[in-house]
Parts: structure tokens; C-alpha cells; sequence
């Protein structure tokens, strides 16, 4: 899909809506991480280079469509402004007047969208008013891509658009690793249920040449073709659709790569008395914690051979120790293959970034994404109303 970006449009003098996601996390009124605000720097800068006027539309936890006072973004100004290195102005309800009044270079930051319900309504009303503020919308908001809201999808049919630097970054990311990729292809998925990735699975049997299913999802699968997983998480209720879902990969030419050895423990705690013992040996009182090391050498050659991977989830219970071995062993080689210029690395999801961030080998991804669900519904191949509003 095409889509425009800030090189396509001409910001002279003009007010660039911009909408952003800087939903970050807040500990007894401080930020915790300002990840996100940072990722949105580049964006803002080049805006103001190119001689506008950046108005920043964002969301703030959920406030369900009310006036709730902790969830103002006005909590979050100081550290917009410090990670922004510039200032700020706060506008609690702006108007076209307010906005032309402002002196070149300024840089504003409006209320949060979710004060009123007409935002995830996408009332149209809502949108012609955001429409009325500015000249051009540009959406730097990948991780709100999902959400047809009023400042998502509702205002991007009503002025000339094009995405950000962040959202031109992701979407540039997402299409090299999966719409045209250098094959072959690895998908690593893991995470507890299988029931939360079902049109994961399904879009992915279709798209990679070898997908491995790692954390309490491998059990489900691995206990649908009759191998006794003892106590271990699993959706025994899905052994049919696990069994579905082999037989696709199967018809599509896609490895469905599984462990054949495991890390097992009596007891859900740090440093706990474990044993490793090949797939078929899980004793009957005990639970799968971590993909064994027969298992992450079968990995090692897979991800040495591919071009592109694509990562959503860990191998196993990786915040535990010694339980994040297999994680941690799997994402030390595909760093060291991705520095090599071998391999195209892309991932995202909470715990996926939790886990990578633990192993230290952020800056060796190719790409990692901020986006939580948009990252999933893309993967899962469905379509972001709010990047489809940009084409």
C-alpha cells in the first residue's frame, strides 16, 4: 500500500495535526519510561523544520469518554517537554484562532482525545473539528493504527495526510518482514494461550517457511499429538485446532518447529529444582518452564539460515531464572546474526520487548516495534483502518 510521508508535503506556515502515542507509564506522578515520547522526537522536529506548526493529538489511559483529572496529559508536560528538548504549549479545547496566533516553531500539545466518547466513536462531528484546526494530519501513531477513532481514521479523510517518522518506520519494518520478504522466512511466536493467536497462526502457516511456537503454546500443540505435558499450561480444549493448524502449515510447505527437549520444574518460583529432559519425558507432577538446549541448536540452525524473522513472544517463562535460558540463548544469535548483516529482525509485543530488553540486545534488532495490538492485528493480517486512512 502506498502512503505519503512528511517529504511529500509542503508545511510552510501550516498547522500539522499530528497524532501520537505517548500513552506512557506514570509512578506517583513521575514517567517511568519515556520511550515512547522519544520515539516521536523525529517527527516533531522535521515538522518544525519544514516550517510548521506541530499540534499533538494523543490518548491517555481510558478515560472512557469523561473528564477524568489523573488522566490529563497535562501530568505528562514535563516530560514532553524535557524529552522534546523544546516548549511545549498545553491547550485544554484549541480553536483555529488560538492556533494562528502562535509565533513560528511552536509546538503544542491538546487535552487528551478520550475526554469525550465522540473520539473512539469517530463521530463525525468530532473529526470535522479536529479538521477545522489545521492544514495537514499526519499520523505518527502506529501503535493507535487499529482504532477507528476520531483522530485516527475519522480526520485522515477529511485533510491532506501522510504518516510520521515512527509510523513510516513501522509500517517500512512490517512490509519488508512479511508482505515482500527476503525468504526464508522464521516466525517465533510464543506466549500462554494459544486462544489469543489463533488468526496469528493461521495468517502465518500461509506467509513464513518455518514457524516456531514456543511458551505455554507449544504445550497445547505439543500435547495434540499425544505427548503427556504433565502440569504445564495448556489449552487441552484446542487439541483440534492445534491439530488444524499443523495440518495447514503442513499443506502451505511451512515447518512447524516445536521443542524436543525442555526445562522442567515442580514449582512456579525463581531458582526452584529443575531438570531438562527430552519432550516426551515430562514427568507426570511436573511443569514445562523453558525450551531445553537440543531445542535452541535446532533453533540456531534455523534462524542461520533464514533472511528474515519475525518475533511475538518468548520461549518460555524468561522473567523467572534460570527459566530465561532458551529466551535469552535465542535472542543472543539472532543479535548476532542480524550486527552480521545476515538477517532482517523485526519484533514486538509486550513481553517480546520485556524479553529483548532483558537480554540487552535492543540496539541489534533490526526493528522493534512500540505497538502492542496493531502489531498483532497486522501480523495476523488484518487490515489498520488507521494506515488505510492514509492511503
Amino acid at each position: 500500500m502506498a502512503w505519503k510521508t512528511l517529504d511529500d508535503m509542503d508545511m510552510n506556515g501550516k498547522i500539522v495535526l499530528t497524532r501520537v502515542d505517548i500513552n506512557v507509564p506514570m509512578k506517583d506522578g513521575t514517567v517511568t519510561d519515556a520511550t515512547r515520547i522519544e520515539r516521536i522526537k523525529p517527527t516533531i522536529d522535521d515538522i518544525v523544520a519544514k516550517g510548521g506548526i506541530p499540534v499533538m493529538l494523543a490518548h491517555f489511559g481510558r478515560p472512557k469518554g469523561e473528564y477524568v483529572a489523573d488522566l490529563s496529559l497535562s501530568h505528562i508536560m514535563p516530560a514532553v517537554t524535557k524529552t522534546l528538548g523544546r516548549d511545549v504549549t498545553f491547550i485544554e479545547r484549541p480553536s483555529r484562532e488560538q492556533l494562528d496566533a502562535l509565533p513560528a516553531g511552536s509546538v503544542v500539545l491538546v487535552e487528551n482525545t478520550r475526554f469525550t466518547a465522540m473520539e473512539t466513536d469517530n463521530d463525525p462531528q468530532m473529526a470535522q473539528f479536529l479538521a477545522s484546526l489545521g492544514d495537514i494530519f499526519c499520523n505518527d501513531a502506529f501503535s493507535a493504527a487499529h482504532r477507528a477513532h476520531a483522530s485516527t481514521t475519522g480526520v485522515a479523510k477529511l485533510l491532506p495526510s501522510c504518516a510520521g517518522r515512527l509510523m513510516q518506520a513501522e509500517l517500512s519494518a512490517l512490509e519488508a518482514a512479511l508482505a515482500t520478504p527476503k525468504r526464508p522466512v522464521v516466525a517465533v511466536v510464543g506466549g500462554a494461550k494459544v486462544s489469543t493467536k489463533l488468526e496469528l497462526l493461521g495468517n502465518l502457516v500461509r506467509k513464513v517457511d518455518h514457524l516456531v511456537i514456543g511458551g505455554g503454546m507449544a504445550n497445547t500443540f505439543l500435547a495434540a499429538q499425544g505427548v503427556n505435558v504433565g502440569k504445564s499450561l495448556c489449552e487441552h480444549d484446542l487439541a483440534d485446532t492445534a491439530r488444524d493448524i499443523l495440518k495447514k502449515a503442513d499443506e502451505a510447505g511451512c515447518e512447524i518447529i516445536l521443542p524436543i527437549d525442555v526445562v522442567v520444574a515442580w514449582e512456579f518460583a525463581a531458582n526452584t529444582k529443575n531438570e531438562t529432559v527430552d519432550v516426551a519425558a515430562c514427568p507426570a507432577d511436573a511443569m514445562i518452564f523453558d525450551a531445553g538446549p537440543k531445542s535452541i541448536a535446532r533453533l540456531n540452525d534455523v534462524i542461520s539460515a533464514s533472511e528474515t524473522l519475525i518475533m511475538n513472544g518468548p520461549l518460555g517463562v524468561f522473567e523467572l531464572e534460570p527459566f530465561g535460558a532458551g529466551t535469552f540463548a535465542m535472542l543472543d544469535v539472532i543479535a548476532k546474526q542480524t550486527q552480521a548483516g545476515d538477517l532482517i529482525s523485526v519484533a514486538g509485543g509486550g513481553d517480546t520487548v520485556a524479553a529483548i530488553n532483558a537480554a540487552g540486545v535492543a540496539d541489534r534488532f533490526t526493528y522493534i516495534s512500540t505497538a502492542g495490538g496493531a502489531f498483532l492485528e497486522w501480523m495476523e493480517g488484518k487490515t489498520l483502518p488507521g494506515v488505510e486512512a492514509l492511503g
